[in-house]
């Protein structure tokens, strides 16, 4: 669609051009004065900046006083819209029986000019109706009626004007932008500004700047009050917004021969924002326009107002810029009655011959020059290139509008209190002093309506604008979104970036950073001594990431969730535990089994040879309590390996101590009564009472329900349960048990320790007792390893974790518990199944007579 709108509006350009390029300007065009005056019972005075006189050496002709020796008058043709805005007012006004029957209203016109001075003596000069010769003030040599001033656009002309018509108490309608020093009624008392108390201004651009990452940007300013205001504002919002100023220029009101260093490191952002009004900031963008600074994202508060015919196919610097206005509801259409307007229907209005002997090449006459008829017959404002003259109403012009509807309704007010009061005849106009005219001013101003919007509304609503220039004479305001400080946070910039054409030097949307941004992974480390912005970028550390560009800090990881190599996401981490499946937790139970059915085949092979003397002078119902609770102690590990539950974690503790001590004890059984058996010499009625009852047997019971006291205890105190290790091993949750408490569980290992010290001392005092099949040796070996893993177990156990910290308990438990087979065990098993002839009472008789023969010998 918008090609099609390109195409139609550049068959209609080169006429324009042609017209620009090849007519010579008359004479007349110069000659023909600045004001000029619409007839009106009730007058209001209308100073608007049509045209300035721009050269730098400013040095006129002495015949020719409005024409300068460069030859260049400039005109804003743009703003030739006020007085179309005012003219249609007005006809609306005096076409309405309803508003102001039987009154006229009329204007007079005066160009504002580019100094004080002038502009004040066109004040005098409307004031009281006398010529630039000579000025009498409180004269009026005019007999119309005045009612009000309408000017503008900047606060500057405004506060000149007003300071005149202030001693006058002369109404005065500001159409140009708010500026809170007009708002000072005790020193412009007669001064209404049209435009609302807008605010958020700043916050809107640099919303913008966040939302396109733009952190490194550049802001010139005007050499003025609201270039002070504006700058607190921008750095309040950047500083909490996280974007910094990467230079700030502030244009002087008077150009030196330093001019050049204004533009000095430019080069350092793509993005700059400029503000201010138009009278403070046009030779800035005149200079811009001259230097094609074609590399840059201007963002404004206006729309540059250059026009310059030299460069109408030239790339236009201003190309890509993104403006914000103020958004507000069109009151009256305007390209409808655009398309009327003609010199011969205005004869008064000066600039319409000027536009059509400039676009439309209609010649002047040399007598009067007034325009011949020989023009074209379907000439029309409505067909100009936008960057002439706007067909879209511009908010100074709807303010104009405004404000003339405003000053009539107070006439209208004012007119039925004097009818009131004492009634006029027909046809009589009224008279009244224009200062009478505030009363009614101030009511609309206080109450809020007809547009006075002095105390109308805070925060304003923004259009924000893109200029596509295709080329300038085809450039266009295309609208790609909208700002509202009054919308909740995070929904207050609406944009299109679909629609935004960028300036030349982009083909996507242009980067403006101090340092290039810290991809997800890394994150910002402010450089000492400078801006925020400027910053290095660091990894983040272990278990934290960063899963955005230009993060100030890294977010931890849960517990459950680890980090990737790139450290930009979290990743959910597998349970884990001693599994069966796992290589280490297979061979754990393969030993386990192993152990466990080689000690079932010993007691195999006791209960088959229990009648031979070995088995029988080694308290056989001993070994076969000590073998079957080997096999206890070795199926113990089975608990500690596969997924743990309540039930696993209980038992796990429970039945590896109460197993262990009862054939700790019973080792010690065996010890003692080896003893009692050998050490006694002359055995009195205990010690025959000791080895016939078999007493020492009730240690086994009275040691295991000392165990399964402190077990019980550990168990209502604090039991163990499942606990989650989420550090032991990487991207694994381990699921183990907790011991619950660590107290219970040393003490438990202590009096094991302890039955097996004991077991070990009584076993190492019968040592040499002289019996063949004396055991005490094997139980002196197998304590001492039992004692000896068991308190190796203790520094190695608290020095790992996780898998390898279970697997070491394990360990632990079947190498004990083989250590109890193998030495007790073994060399029984041997003379049973291997040396069956050592197993046989003759044997025994033997081995006896020939040690007592070698003793007596010695």
């Amino acid at each position: 669609m918008f090609y099609w709108i390109f195409i139609s509006w550049f068959l209609q350009i080169p006429k324009f051009v042609s017209s620009i390029m090849t007519v010579d300007i008359s004479l007349c065009f110069y000659i023909i004065p600045e004001d000029f005056h619409h007839e009106g019972d009730v007058v209001i005075g209308a100073f608007f900046p049509i045209h300035t006189y721009y050269s730098p050496n400013k040095v006129p002709y002495k015949t020719l006083p409005y024409q300068y020796m460069d030859n260049y008058l400039q005109y804003n043709f743009k703003n030739y819209q006020y007085i179309l805005a005012l003219v249609l007012a007005i006809e609306e006004i005096n076409g309405n029986p309803n508003l102001l029957p039987n009154i006229s209203l009329g204007f007079d016109f005066y160009n504002v000019r580019f100094t004080e001075k002038e502009t004040l003596m066109n004040v005098c000069i409307w004031i009281t109706g006398q010529g630039q010769k000579k000025i009498l003030p409180n004269y009026n040599c005019n007999k119309r009626i005045f009612t009000a001033a309408l000017t503008g656009t900047s606060c500057t002309a405004s506060a000149q004007i007003g300071t005149l018509l202030q001693l006058f108490q002369f109404p005065q309608l500001s159409f140009g932008p708010y500026d809170p020093i007009l708002s000072d009624r005790g020193q412009y008392s007669s001064l209404y500004q049209m435009a609302p108390k807008y605010t958020s201004l700043s916050l809107g651009i640099v919303s913008l700047m966040v939302h396109f990452r733009w952190s490194w940007v550049g802001l010139i300013l005007p050499d003025d009050h609201k270039g002070t205001k504006i700058l607190s504002e921008f750095r309040e919002d950047m500083e909490r917004k996280g974007v910094c100023i990467a230079f700030l220029r502030i244009i002087p009101v008077t150009w030196t021969k330093h001019f050049n260093k204004f533009w000095e490191n430019m080069e350092e952002t793509n993005v700059i924002i400029i503000y201010g009004e138009i009278d403070s900031i046009i030779g800035i963008m005149r200079n811009i326009g001259q230097r094609l600074l074609t590399w840059k994202v201007w963002v404004m508060n206006i729309e540059p107002h250059i026009t310059d015919f030299a460069d109408y196919f030239m790339l236009d610097s201003f190309h890509g810029s993104l403006i914000f206005t103020h958004h507000y509801k069109e009151s009256f259409e305007l390209t409808k009655f655009i398309q009327t307007v003609n010199p011969y229907k205005y004869p008064e209005d000066i600039y319409l011959p000027k536009l059509w002997h400039l676009f439309f090449k209609c010649p002047f006459s040399d007598i009067d020059c007034q325009l011949l008829d020989n023009c074209q017959s379907n000439a029309s404002l409505d067909i100009l290139p936008s960057h002439i003259l706007d067909t879209a109403i511009s908010e100074e012009s709807n303010n104009i509008y405004n404000a003339v509807y405003a000053v009539a309704h107070s006439l209208h007010q004012m007119s039925l209190q004097q009818v009131q009061i004492q009634p006029h005849e027909i046809g009589e106009v009224m008279t009244f002093f224009p200062w009478q005219l505030n009363i009614f001013l101030k009511d609309m101003d206080e109450r809020g309506n007809m547009s006075l919007g002095g105390r109308k509304k805070l925060n304003a609503e923004y259009d924000i604008l893109n200029l596509w220039n295709l080329p300038k004479g085809l450039g266009r305001k295309v609208k790609i979104g909208s700002f509202s400080g009054n919308a909740p946070e995070g929904q207050q910039l609406s944009l299109s970036e679909p629609m935004i054409q960028w300036a030349e030097r982009f083909s996507e949307i242009p980067k403006s950073v101090c340092s290039k941004s810290c991809v997800p992974g890394f994150r910002k480390v402010t450089l000492e001594g400078k801006a925020i912005c400027c910053h290095n970028c660091t990894p983040c550390a272990d278990n934290e990431i960063s899963n955005e560009t230009d993060v100030d800090q890294c977010m931890k990881c849960p517990e459950s969730h680890y980090v990737n190599p790139e450290k930009n996401h979290c990743l959910q981490k597998t349970v884990s535990f001693l599994a069966y499946e796992d290589p280490l937790g297979m061979t754990l139970t393969s030993i386990s089994l192993c152990l466990s059915a080689l000690t079932a085949f010993v007691i195999g092979v006791f209960v088959k040879y229990r009648e031979t003397p070995i088995v029988k002078a080694n308290n056989r119902g001993l070994s076969y309590t000590l073998l079957i609770t080997i096999t206890f102690c070795f199926l113990c590990p089975l608990n500690f390996i596969g997924q743990p539950n309540a039930a696993t974690c209980i038992l796990q503790q429970t039945i590896f101590g109460v197993a262990f001590t009862v054939a700790l004890a019973t080792v010690l059984v065996k010890a003692i009564t080896v003893v009692i058996a050998f050490k006694v010499t002359f055995p009195g009625r205990i010690v025959r009472w000791l080895m016939t009852s078999r007493a020492p047997n009730c240690i086994i019971p009275i040691c295991t329900l000392i165990q399964l006291l402190f077990c019980a205890i550990w168990m209502a105190t604090s039991p163990p349960f499942i606990d989650q290790d989420f550090h032991a091993e990487h991207g694994h949750i381990l699921l183990l048990c907790n011991k619950g408490s660590s107290l219970a569980f040393h003490c438990v290992l202590g009096y094991l320790c302890s039955l097996a010290l004991g077991g070990y001392t009584m076993a190492f005092l019968s040592r040499n007792l002289p019996d063949t099949f004396n055991e005490s040796k094997f139980l002196s070996f197998s304590m001492l390893v039992f004692f000896c893993v068991w308190v190796t177990f203790l520094p190695v156990y608290h020095s790992t974790k996780g898998k390898v910290m279970v697997a070491m308990e394990v360990f632990s438990i079947l190498v004990s518990s083989a250590a109890l087979l193998g030495f007790i065990f073994a060399p029984k098993c041997y003379i049973i199944l291997l040396r069956p002839e050592k197993n046989s009472f003759h044997h025994m008789r033997d081995k006896a007579h020939s040690r007592k023969n070698k003793s007596l010998k010695i």
